[in-house]
């Protein structure tokens, strides 16, 4: 055993930790709308098809955010890149306290994705950057927990702050939780080389997969060359669209089906999203737990996926389950499993690209996933408006993630990393 082994230094899980805080705002931030839409609908009396719209500002923003951010991340360092996305996103979160219009919500909602975009290529890239490859599927799993974190926090905090002092009030607060978060980043966060506080031994540990090629500049037109690209890409474009639908209808589903307002709204979306936590994690444990035991990058990974894939097919008994906690179990284990998959998806970019890559890699699979993400918002819609069923959303979403394992292994039956790039 190396200078690898776990005791020499841990200063790597607190930068592990700042990720999950900003992800769990991220989150909350995002998740602020979902809970409110059938207060603001009767509010400001948006239609389905317009809710779906002001869902698809954000998405478009998204996906143009995490193309720019990704680039830019790569270029500039994770440290100032991560800074400036929180502080944007925590400015166009607040900013939702001052619009009274569909309109006015479209546009902040436009400025918050633009923001959020940059958060998981650069918690992705720092991964990379502080942790060796056989640890990093799980600390993507833990801060991308931050995801499932911020969904249970958000039921228990929007409507409290909600009920005492109006809708405003929890865009405000969590903008401001965005700020406070900056101060702890910038005065705790440098590269393992730079910082202080990583002894010799623990920098060992990081670097302790083989050496990299030198930093070179890689452009879009190289990425795309190399179907490991794609295979990430297509990973994430079935099935970012999954998460996307639960974001941003699950409320409305529980509304609609079980006749849930806002302030019982709550437990449900709590137990749901704890168990994405597990998932999350979970998943990314798995497969480092099998790369421990000597399987192969490419049999862990997908063994990994192929468990959470296998655990969303149920979800499609959802829309027509028989009472409310076996329709929220089904809806549980199948966002559990996405973050799973999640984990080690995220994986799959720090595995095939080398670390100045690697911001732009996740930056265009978020692209891809927020525009498919549009899509399937703008077809939600129509569908609901037009059948009034739940049921084919949730049959696409029990098949998606085997759809998408069966592309990945097509594109890159082996996983091999891509070398170079030069």
């Amino acid at each position: 055993m190396s200078a690898a082994a776990p005791g020499f230094g841990r200063y790597r899980w607190r930068i592990c930790g700042l990720l999950f805080f900003a992800t769990t705002i991220n989150y909350m931030d995002r998740q602020v709308l979902g809970l409110l839409a059938p207060t603001l609908q009767k509010d400001i009396g948006w239609s389905e098809t317009q809710y779906a719209h002001i869902i698809v500002a954000f998405q478009a923003a998204y996906a143009i955010g995490l193309l720019v951010f990704g680039r830019w991340i790569d270029a500039i360092g994770t440290r100032k890149g991560y800074a400036v996305a929180v502080a944007f996103w925590s400015v166009a979160a607040a900013a939702h306290a001052l619009v009274r219009s569909v309109f006015g919500f479209g546009v902040a909602r436009f400025a918050l994705g633009l923001g959020e975009a940059g958060n998981f290529p650069a918690a992705v890239k720092a991964v990379a950057e502080w942790f060796p490859r056989r640890e990093r599927a799980l600390a993507n799993g833990i801060f991308n927990s931050g995801c499932n974190v911020g969904a249970v926090l958000a039921p228990i905090v929007v409507p409290w702050l909600t009920l005492r002092w109006g809708w405003r009030m929890p865009f405000l607060v969590l903008g401001a939780l965005g700020f406070l978060w900056l101060i702890f980043w910038l005065i705790f966060y440098e590269s393992p080389e730079r910082s202080r506080r990583v002894s010799p031994a623990e920098l060992a540990c990081i670097r302790d997969d083989l050496p990299e090629a030198a930093q070179i500049k890689i452009s879009w037109h190289q990425l795309l060359a190399h179907r490991q690209t794609w295979a990430f890409i297509a990973g994430y474009a079935f099935t970012a669209p999954i998460w996307w639908f639960y974001l941003y209808w699950l409320t409305k589903f529980l509304n609609k089906e079980y006749g849930l307002e806002l302030s019982k709204l709550g437990l449900p979306l709590v137990v749901i999203y704890s168990m994405t936590c597990f998932g999350s994690i979970g998943g990314g444990w798995l497969s480092s737990a099998l790369l421990r035991k000597g399987w192969s990058l490419n049999a862990s990974r997908k063994t990994a996926m192929l468990v959470c894939a296998l655990c969303v097919v149920p979800v499609v008994f959802a829309a027509h389950a028989s009472n409310l906690w076996l329709a929220t179990l089904l809806i549980g284990l199948a966002a559990s499993a996405h973050q799973g998959w999640a984990a080690n998806l995220f994986a799959l970019a720090s595995d095939l690209f080398p670390r100045q890559a690697i911001a732009s890699v996740v930056g265009l699979g978020g692209m891809a996933g927020a525009l498919a993400a549009m899509a399937f918002s703008e077809s939600t819609g129509f569908i609901l408006e037009a059948t009034g069923s739940y049921w084919s959303l949730f049959a696409i979403a029990s098949t998606a993630y085997l759809a998408a394992l069966a592309v990945i292994h097509g594109l890159s039956p082996q996983l091999k990393p891509v070398g170079q790039l030069s």
